[in-house]
Order: C-alpha cells, then sequence, then structure tokens
C-alpha cells in the first residue's frame, strides 16, 4: 500500500510539472515599458543639477580687503569666487578678485572660513592662485575636465557668488571660442576665452564653469554689459581651464 501511495504521489508530481506554462521571453518592448513606467514614477535630477552637485563641495568665496575685515564686512575690497582645484588647499580664481588685497579669507562649502595667500598670478589672464591656511577634513577638489573638446551650444553651468549671493547656479550653453576681451578700463587685453550665456555678475569672477560630466572646464572671469552698473547681459567670458592649470602648475590633461 504505501509503494502504491508514493507511486501515486510521484505520478501527479510529474503532471503537475508538465502543466506548468514556460515563462514568456522579456522583449526589448518590455523594457522600453518598464523605463517609462519608471520614469513617470521618479523624475531624473536635471543636467544642471546634476553639474552642480559635482563641484558644489569644491566651490568657496572669496572675500579681499583691509584687516578689518571681520569686524567690518562693509570694509571688503571685494568678494569673488573660486574652486579648489587640490586637496592641500589650492585654490583657483580671479586676479582681479584678489590683486593689492592686504587680507584675503576663503569660505568653504561647509561655512569654514580661512585666512589665505597668493601663491602664484598671471596678470595676462587674470588669473591667481591661492592657498588657504586651514582646510576642512573632507575637503573635495574639483574634477577637471578639458575645453578643448568643447563646441558652440554645449551646455555649461557657472557656479559662484553674484554679488555675494550664494553659491548660486545658472545654466546656459557655451555661444563661441576663442574669444578675445578688453576690461573696461582698457588696460588688459584677454584672448583665447570661453564666451558663454549662463548669468554672471560682479562677485561671480573665478567661480568655475562646468560641463554637463560635472568638470571644471573654465574660470569665470568677466562679463560684457553696455550699461555702467557691469550686470548680466548675456555674454560672459571664462579663462580655459587648460590655461588656469598651468597657473596653478597642473600638468596639462
Amino acid at each position: 500500500m504505501l509503494v502504491a501511495t508514493t507511486g501515486l504521489v510521484s505520478l501527479s508530481f510529474f503532471l503537475l510539472l508538465g502543466m506548468r506554462q514556460p515563462e514568456p521571453a522579456i522583449t526589448q518592448a518590455d523594457v522600453d515599458a518598464a523605463v517609462v513606467r519608471a520614469l513617470k514614477e521618479k523624475t531624473l535630477p536635471s543636467p544642471a543639477a546634476k553639474a552642480y552637485e559635482a563641484v558644489r563641495a569644491s566651490v568657496v568665496r572669496v572675500r579681499a580687503g583691509a584687516d578689518s575685515l571681520e569686524q567690518d564686512e562693509y570694509a571688503e575690497r571685494a568678494v569673488g569666487s573660486g574652486v579648489v582645484v587640490v586637496e592641500n588647499g589650492i585654490i583657483l580664481t580671479n586676479l582681479h578678485v584678489v590683486a593689492g588685497a592686504s587680507r584675503i579669507v576663503v569660505e568653504f562649502a561647509d561655512g569654514q572660513k580661512s585666512e589665505a595667500r597668493i601663491v602664484s598670478a598671471q596678470p595676462e589672464n587674470d588669473l591667481a592662485v591661492i592657498q588657504a591656511a586651514v582646510l576642512p577634513d573632507d575637503l573635495k577638489p574639483a574634477t577637471l575636465g578639458s575645453s578643448t573638446t568643447l563646441v558652440e551650444g554645449d551646455h555649461v553651468v557657472a557656479v559662484g557668488f553674484p554679488f555675494g549671493i550664494g553659491p548660486s547656479v545658472s545654466a546656459g550653453v557655451v555661444s563661441g571660442l576663442r574669444r578675445e576681451y578688453r576690461s573696461p578700463a582698457g588696460e588688459r587685453m584677454l584672448s583665447d576665452l570661453i564666451q558663454f550665456d549662463a548669468a554672471a555678475n560682479p562677485g561671480s569672477s573665478g567661480g568655475p564653469l562646468v560641463n554637463a560630466a560635472g568638470e571644471v572646464v573654465g574660470i569665470v572671469t568677466a562679463i560684457l554689459s553696455p550699461g555702467e552698473e557691469g550686470t548680466f547681459a548675456g555674454i560672459a567670458f571664462a579663462v580655459p581651464i587648460q590655461t588656469a592649470a598651468r597657473a596653478a602648475g597642473l600638468p596639462p590633461f
């Protein structure tokens, strides 16, 4: 009786296996439909948001002025921007932001402040390299890209402290390459610049121009404004990162 029962159970098991239908093959249409559903349920960050997130921790506020800077911020001669390019506190900015200052203070993304000093300068490119004395424990240098691959129409993001407000993010495109710009006073001609239309204003100087991959491709240096106040008019310029990197003693890439 036991043998007969066992045989019946085995027969039932094999009959059930035979009744199971094969799993349908997954088609490309199924994959496409799943992707569409996922995109509807979760919105992806914009390219500008992704670019900013990649560089956010590396952007600093640069304050230049007199020795009374901490006591009286109205004594500041200039407020600009900068970007950390080496983890030991090497920062790229514009020379016109820090030139002639008796004191330079940088403020990192976490709010920590530090005295800084000018390490080197390239007047012909309006570039300055400054070194912070005290660093955050988790200081993150920006990733440097290459401006040689830029073409007109590429998306870029400018990050900095326009009018001291920020960090602020503005998005636009590369408007032109190998541009020239003469300062309003006419004392300096800058060449081989990246022209872009992301909003830049006084205080944006020295901040990074970032590509869609989150790589720094330039240092914001000038705006072209037909008015007397020098505010955004849709034409701004950045020094290519290859030029800026050489000012910091970094190898070409």
